[in-house]
């Protein structure tokens, strides 16, 4: 079997608060392949950005760390690198896209300052080079009069003009792989749509692979090849995107699915309750008190049982199973 590209083992990411230590991420694993994108799916606090700034090494310190599990990256463990070697994958090797675009770009220099700095950082490219390579980057993301748009700060841009430049400094050391942290929230939809098509199509140009973080379906209907859907800090479901949207398994996704407002329902239906504290998990599945088939064993923590070879759930009782 090929080697993944990126291998996340038994990943645990803990954050030291007054109230103790709170796992954040507790046991996520999950595989990237060469050229694919593979969506992290789930509802805001479940550990979705945290498991991508734990690859990327950048928790929050002295607060975060990662407290057990692997971080494969071309079999090179992250975890372990020294932060020298970090510095050198980082932004280079693997590349990410934040969350919101005026926060992510620093509002005192210029777009294109800050784009040639990662080139000069990682390219080794003289100013000038660094500049035309910029210019070139910002018409790569459809960037119009790039070579005067350059010089805007990025008060000067939209939204949807932020998220390019974010994407083009994400592209600009053609990266292996590129995590995208909720890249469209915020956006109208047809900025959303046109930012999905734009990572689509360089992800072939540039011949990447792609960590699509969101708790958008669509989204993950549109771009993914692969889904994992995460729950208060861990992975309940793994599955091909077009097995997940056929045939979802865990009660969780099921309700994920049944949420989406139709067009020909006038009635919302929603899941019931709220997502437990961090600092209060159940015993056992996280989702139990949600859940409309909890029973006496979802005390204890399920299993992962196999669907197909390439659908997992981690359930006692998962809707394919149900007699």
């Amino acid at each position: 079997m090929k080697t993944p590209l990126l291998d996340i083992q038994g990943l645990v990411t803990q954050f030291s608060t007054r109230r103790g230590p709170v796992t954040a991420v507790d046991g996520l694993s999950l595989k990237l392949e060469k050229g694919q994108t593979l969506g992290l799916v789930g509802e805001s606090g479940c550990g979705k950005s945290v498991a991508a700034l734990s690859i990327m090494r950048l928790l929050p310190k002295p607060a975060g760390r990662v407290a057990a599990g692997r971080i494969l990256f071309e079999g090179r463990d992250l975890v372990r690198s020294s932060e020298a070697a970090m510095r050198r994958v980082r932004g280079n090797e693997i590349s990410m896209i934040f969350q919101e675009p005026m926060t992510s770009l620093n509002p005192v220099y210029t777009v294109g300052f800050q784009i040639y700095e990662v080139l000069k950082k990682h390219r080794s490219l003289t100013r000038k080079q660094a500049r035309r390579e910029a210019v070139n980057m910002l018409q790569l993301v459809g960037i119009p009069e790039a070579a005067s748009r350059i010089d805007d700060y990025p008060h000067q841009m939209s939204g949807g003009m932020r998220q390019r430049v974010m994407i083009a400094m994400a592209l600009s050391c053609r990266p292996k792989v590129m995590i995208a942290d909720e890249p469209t929230t915020a956006l109208d939809v047809t900025i959303q749509a046109q930012i999905l098509d734009l990572i689509s199509r360089l992800k072939e140009e540039v011949g990447m692979s792609v960590l699509l973080i969101t708790h958008d379906l669509g989204v993950v209907a549109e771009t993914c090849q692969q889904v994992v859907v995460m729950y208060a800090g861990k992975a309940v479901e793994k599955a091909a995107a077009t097995d997940l949207f056929e045939s979802p398994a865990h009660p969780y996704t099921v309700g994920l699915f049944a949420s989406l407002p139709r067009v020909e329902d006038e009635i919302l239906h929603p899941i019931t309750g709220v997502v437990p504290s961090l600092h209060d998990l159940p015993p056992g599945c996280a989702f139990q008190d949600r859940c409309d088939q909890a029973h006496e064993k979802c005390l204890e923590q399920p299993p992962w049982i196999e669907i197909t070879p390439e659908h997992w759930v981690c359930c006692w009782k998962p809707k394919a199973h149900q007699s």
